[in-house]
């Protein structure tokens, strides 16, 4: 018994020693949305700090979606407002599913993660406090099966 509970812990402290390492995350966050159901008017917003204007970053929307999700696709639109308030809006468009219907996403138990670069080797010209706002852009007013959105900035 003594040995289960050695060898237990030792897969424990290699599990979190793997799942913490991860240098190059700047800022990383989810946000839940209400009984799965996003509407059109809701928009997620996400703060981060730079510190530095001299380094290239990686920029990521992650979205956490069910198995009953009605489409393989989910349209947003995308606002990232500098420390001076100057906003630059896209328009972005995540593939959930392959057209046989196979989710994308990583996961189990009715739910997937999708983890899609939004852009790449960005260099924020200010330091200071970043916003993100995220709103969907389907043409449903309420976006069933949707989970929970994320945003993700790291170290390129």
């Amino acid at each position: 018994m003594k040995r289960f509970f050695l060898s237990l812990f030792w897969i424990g402290l290699i599990f979190i020693a793997i799942t913490s390492c991860d240098n190059k995350r700047v800022f990383e966050d989810y946000q839940k949305i209400q009984g799965m159901v996003w509407n059109k008017d809701s928009v997620f917003t996400f703060e981060f700090n730079v510190t530095s204007s001299m380094i290239n970053h990686n920029l990521y929307v992650n979205v956490r979606n069910k198995i009953n999700y009605s489409y393989s696709n989910l349209w947003m639109f995308v606002e990232i407002v500098d420390p001076n308030g100057l906003a630059t809006k896209d328009t972005f468009e995540i593939t959930l599913a392959e057209p046989s219907g196979k989710w994308l996403g990583e996961g189990f138990g009715g739910i997937k993660t999708s983890q899609v670069i939004f852009r790449r080797n960005v260099v924020f010209n200010e330091t200071g406090n970043y916003k993100v706002k995220i709103q969907q852009g389907m043409r449903d007013e309420n976006l069933e099966g949707i989970s929970d959105i994320g945003f993700r900035v790291e170290k390129n």
